[in-house]
């Protein structure tokens, strides 16, 4: 009877090493936390970032001719961001992002005048932001995982109606509240027990001009297109 159970107990021990070895050979090697986040086809999350954001400017024609202007640049100016990400996975290396949120940003054109005085103009915003991203992701690799984003974003400035009753005095530039842009970063998936975390950064530019022409502003009239554009920072908390 003894010899019985002790076949009874060795057999045991063998099936059970070989079920936990046949698992280990399925998990992939050194990725512990990410077979927990390995079949939810979607999960959501928060995104806090940080900006840089000013304007592209193309002069027009009427720069040259222009006699108390010399020189126009935009300037970049820091920003946040606050996002609610959902995630939807395409396969095992894609996934859709939709991410809208809220961006508050300052942007600023300087001039300087033909007898060396500048000056600034600045627009303060607040964007209701709407990207749609896809994002590919490499094989996993010690909980770890890179991947590259890319895609358009649509945003509207839900400051300009207010901008526009209190300012219309004031000599500022003629910005259309409407943008689309197109985005594209870089970032790594870091996976713990309770959430991912993805820090990334990402360059947005604009695909059409902003710029509403005002021919009775000086500013205006030697500028023919305007472009936003911006460096993103995120931290990106999913799960």
């Amino acid at each position: 009877m003894h010899h019985i159970h002790r076949y009874k107990i060795v057999f045991t021990i063998l099936l059970v090493c070989f079920a936990l070895q046949a698992h280990a050979q399925l998990k992939p090697k050194g990725n512990y936390n990410f077979w927990n986040y390995k079949s939810k086809p979607f999960y959501f999350g928060l995104t806090i970032g940080m900006h840089s954001t000013g304007y592209l400017t193309q002069k027009s024609r009427q720069f040259m001719n222009s006699d108390s202007l010399d020189f126009v640049t935009g300037l970049d100016r820091p920003g946040l961001n606050v996002n609610i990400i959902t995630n939807l996975k395409i396969g095992q290396y894609f996934d859709f992002r939709f991410i809208p949120g809220f961006a508050f940003s300052e942007r600023r054109i300087s001039f300087r005048q033909s007898n060396n005085i500048f000056s600034e103009e600045k627009i303060e915003s607040v964007f209701l932001e709407i990207p749609l991203l896809l994002r590919f992701k490499s094989a996993p690799y010690k909980d770890k995982r890179l991947f590259v984003v890319g895609g358009l974003k649509y945003s509207y400035d839900v400051a300009s109606n207010a901008r526009a009753r209190t300012d219309v005095l004031k000599d500022l530039f003629n910005i259309s509240p409407h943008d689309f842009q197109f985005e594209v970063g870089a970032g790594i998936q870091m996976f713990f027990p309770f959430f991912i975390f993805s820090p990334e950064i990402k360059f947005s530019q604009g695909i059409g001009n902003i710029h509403v022409r005002n021919n009775n502003k000086e500013e205006s009239r030697v500028l023919d297109r305007i472009l936003s554009r911006a460096l993103t920072i995120s931290f990106h908390f999913e799960g």
